[in-house]
């Protein structure tokens, strides 16, 4: 079935939604089942979210996949969200290419704990995608937001230390472009599942002024429709960028 897109305002299509994909291990354990069970079928919701973001012609996705947080869980785990990575980025990287996804990865990168193989992988499917411009799917993997800004002021101070750059004209903008996908744009939607409520170090500056939407299911029990359902309820929110009700650019979007 398709998605009923005369639900939508087509000129308030959000260019940029974040999907913080939580619950899976609860969806694994309510059914009894080992969490890496919950982690395949959480593959299965991110790939039909997917899809309906190119129905619904979204631009850009970011999907948090691995946190820097997440190598505190047990080695087999840990083991197995790599080995997880890596296989989805085998399986699904021809698929998504002819949809004409491009796919980038944010995140640390030269973390030696992140196995070659991955780092090939995933470059590989950079590389392949490259061309591609229908939608940008971007895989946020042993990211953390403090870290990439963390990351950003040191490379805005080596600039300076070189003199590419003067302290006078270090502004958003600068910043913004040391992020680790610098031309990603700020973030219009961001989606949470599992009923928690908070952003747990995920685009902290891309989201500065997102719309929230927490649809309170688990991560697995997601879907495309779940993904119109959130974007109809962002376009019924007044977004005023800090301007007053009465100001004239409080209805721009």
């Amino acid at each position: 079935m398709t998605l009923d897109l005369d639900r939508l305002d087509p000129d308030r299509i959000p260019a940029h939604v974040g999907l913080i994909l939580d619950g899976n291990g609860r969806w694994a354990n309510a059914r009894g089942l080992p969490r890496t069970a919950g982690h395949l079928a959480g593959e299965e919701a991110l790939f039909d979210s997917v899809q309906g973001a190119l129905e619904i012609g979204i631009k850009w996705v970011t999907a948090f996949t691995f946190s820097t947080e997440n190598w505190s869980r047990s080695e087999d785990e840990v083991e197995f969200l790599m080995w997880f990575n890596e296989d989805l980025l085998t399986r699904r990287r021809d698929e998504l290419h002819q949809e004409g996804v491009r796919m980038r990865f944010a995140g640390d990168m030269d973390d030696s704990r992140i196995p070659d193989r991955n780092r090939k992988h995933m470059a590989e499917a950079e590389d392949l995608t490259r061309e591609n411009d229908r939608l940008n799917l971007v895989f946020a993997f042993n990211y953390g937001s403090r870290r990439e800004i963390t990351e950003a002021a040191r490379a805005v101070a080596d600039w300076v230390s070189t003199g590419d750059l003067e302290v006078a004209d270090i502004d958003e903008r600068v910043l913004s472009g040391a992020m680790y996908v610098p031309e990603m744009p700020d973030l219009d939607l961001v989606i949470r599942s599992s009923g928690e409520h908070r952003l747990s170090n995920f685009l902290l500056w891309q989201a500065a002024y997102a719309e929230f939407y927490f649809p309170g299911i688990l991560w697995p029990d997601f879907n495309r429709y779940s993904l119109l359902d959130a974007v109809v309820e962002y376009q019924t929110r007044d977004r005023r960028f800090g301007a007053a009700d009465d100001h004239p650019e409080a209805q721009i979007d």
